[in-house]
Parts: C-alpha cells; structure tokens; sequence
C-alpha cells in the first residue's frame, strides 16, 4: 500500500501540471470558443523568452549572472513578452477572423503555432537550455523517514504554485468586475454587448492572461525537462484533459488534470508489465476515448442540443 499510494501522489502532483497547460484552452476556449492550438507554442515561447533575458540581462545591465534580480527581472520581461503576444494575436490573427466557422480559427491557430516556434527560436536559438527554479528534484526527507515514501520536491512545488495560480484566477473571476465580464461573455457572447460589455476588450484581456499562464506552465515544465522544442508537445498532454473535465470549465481542469495524472502513473505500474510497458504515454488518450462514449461534454462541460 506505501507503493501505491507513493505512485498515487506522484501521479496527482503531475496531474496539477496537465492542468496548468490545460487551463490556458480553457481560458481562451470559453471566451471566445477558440480552440487555440498555439498554447503548447506559447509555452515554449514563454519559457525560451525567459531563458534568453536570463542569458543576456547581466551583459545589459551588470547584474550578478544567476542572481535574484536576473531572475525576477527576466521574469517581468518575459511576462511583458507573453502578454503582448496574447493580445497581438487576439487583434491581429482572431479578430479578423470573427464569425468565421470554427474549423478556420482552429486552422488559424495551427498557422500561429508555427510562427510562435519560428520567432522563438529565430530571437533566442534552437539550442537545449536548462532552466533553474532553485527548488531540487529530490525527495522530501521528513516524508522519505516518516511514511517510506519518496515524493519529489520539485513536483509539490510546482502543484503548489499551480494550485495558487488556480486560485487567484477563480477568485479573478468571481469577485471582479472584470471577472464578472468574462463570464457574461462566456455565456453569451450577444448578450455581454447588448449590456454594453466591451467584447473585444474583454477578448484581449483573455489573451493576456492565457499568456500569464502559458509562462508559468513554461517555467515549471521547462525547470523539468529543458527548455526544448519538445515544450510544444505538452499541448497535447492536455488534450485528455480537457476532454475529461470539459473544454469550458477551470474545475474540469483541475479534475481532469488529476484523473489523468494518477491513472497513467497507476495503468503504467500496475497494467504496463502485462502489455509490454510504455503505456504511460498513450492510456491518457484511450481514457479519454472511453470516456467521449459516455459523456462527450465532459464533467463539467454544458451539453449542447442542436435542431436538425
């Protein structure tokens, strides 16, 4: 029972950070109904940006290489980047764009994703970086003594700050009055404007903040994996997410991300021996093929009746 509750929480901790990637489609997806395929680029931009400031602020300014006020000032950078990036393509690549069917905006953000890879790497280069938080993946010893188990530090670090992050933004949107715009654009797109809602405004917002996002999930799977082209990819570790939690709801992400993260770790220690091993990488993906037969609208997505 240690081992499979040590394989449990290993698998929910990663299951935060399927969320966090996820929660950018939700963002932008319940906004505006833009599936935007770009996000995996986003985060990979994200997290080159920042790597790249990290590398060239002490030449610019004299600071100490690695210090804290490198980190932090590159960070700020970064984010001024992403936002930027997430309203110019909200103005310049969707806008245009509206009222257009759905299989051409997601199209256009197949086009997007592209050329986010393309900037990033044209800016900063296509070489491997390593990314450094401070924070080691190693054990957490009191747990290691006390319960036998060994969880990783670094991965309840970054689901805590995934967990924060989260938080802030379900607060964004219940107690604000720009959180309060969001959801009546969310329900209704022509209700939010016959109220005097500025959508495009509120779109552009969206966008920004998708962008805040994407640079967290980039410095978090960037400070495990490298900071790599393979970053694009974590979109589609996404993709069972969102369908198990909805494409319109920050819970189903949350749930979702943690429905995935434990079964995958589970299937591929306790079913991997019998199939061969490797399941890791595709039972999220059979789940959620199981799951589409039953519920396609996900938990906590809305159902949609159509008239034919």
């Amino acid at each position: 029972m240690t081992f499979f509750f040590e394989v449990l929480i290993g698998g929910l901790l990663s299951g935060v950070l399927y969320a966090l990637v996820a929660l950018g489609f939700v963002l932008i997806f319940k906004a505006s109904g833009v599936f935007n395929f770009a996000q995996g680029a986003m985060v990979f931009f994200a997290a080159l940006t920042f790597v790249g400031f990290t590398e060239v602020l002490p030449g610019w300014t004299g600071l100490a290489e690695g210090g804290r006020a490198v980190f932090w000032l590159a960070f700020l950078l970064a984010l001024g980047s992403m936002i930027v990036l997430g309203i110019a393509t909200e103005k310049v690549v969707l806008r245009p764009l509206v009222n257009q069917p759905a299989i051409t905006l997601f199209m256009a953000t197949i086009g997007l994703t592209f050329l986010v890879e393309g900037i990033a790497q044209g800016i900063w280069g296509t070489s491997v970086r390593g990314l450094d938080l401070g924070i080691q993946d190693e054990p957490i010893m009191w747990v290691l003594d006390r319960a036998d188990m060994i969880v990783s530090k670094f991965d309840v670090f970054a689901a805590a700050v995934a967990l924060v992050l989260f938080i802030v933004l379900a607060l964004l949107f219940q107690y604000t009055r720009v959180g309060r715009a969001l959801r009546a654009v969310a329900d209704d797109h022509q209700a939010a404007l016959s109220v005097g809602i500025p959508l495009k405004h509120i779109w552009a917002i969206v966008w920004g903040v998708a962008g805040f996002v994407a640079l967290v999930a980039g410095l978090i799977w960037g400070a495990r994996n490298g900071v790599q082209f393979a970053l694009t990819f974590t979109a589609l570790k996404a993709l069972p997410v969102l369908i198990l939690g909805g494409f319109t709801s920050v819970p189903g992400a949350i749930l979702g991300g943690l429905i995935i993260g434990a079964s995958e770790k589970l299937a591929e220690v306790y079913v991997g021996p019998f199939v061969g091993g490797g399941i890791e990488s595709w039972f999220p993906y059979i789940l959620a093929l199981l799951f589409l037969l039953v519920r396609p609208e996900g938990l906590f997505g809305e159902k949609h009746i159509d008239r034919v």
